[in-house]
């Protein structure tokens, strides 16, 4: 696995800023390993996959996690506001950062990936296949 960090700066929508830096730099399979920053506005789709929050306020980033295959992203977000009540699920666009997102990416080389529809889930999943196997 090969790192990335990046500081990602104020007014930049972070789900957008993510996969850019994916397809910018050519990154095939990737990992959120670490994001510490904040936001202050947030669009989070909730568990179900129906509705979808949008909130303008500041919170701090309590965690990211996901996966990104060629610039196509699945990232869920944990965060937290002024007294601590936390909120999360899958990240959307239209959430920026306040300050500062300290990102620290990790590149997949010995994986190759991609997003197949999967008629259980209603979705394009991801697939990963060992890319030393495929090549």
């Amino acid at each position: 696995m090969k790192e990335f960090a990046i500081r990602l700066l104020k007014n930049a929508d972070l789900k957008k800023s993510i996969e850019e830096i994916c397809i910018q730099n050519d990154f095939d399979t990737v990992i959120v390993l670490s994001a510490v920053g904040c936001l202050n506005s947030a669009n989070i789709r909730l568990a179900g996959g129906k509705n979808t929050i949008e909130v303008k306020e500041d919170f701090e980033i309590v965690s990211l996690n996901g996966t990104i295959s060629k610039g196509n992203s699945h990232l869920h977000i944990s965060l937290s506001d002024e007294i601590g009540n936390c909120i999360g699920g899958h990240l959307q666009y239209g959430s920026f950062i306040n300050t500062t997102c300290e990102l620290v990416l990790g590149i997949l080389e010995d994986y190759k990936s991609e997003r197949i529809y999967d008629e259980n889930t209603g979705y394009k999943e991801i697939v990963f296949k060992e890319g030393r196997l495929y090549d």
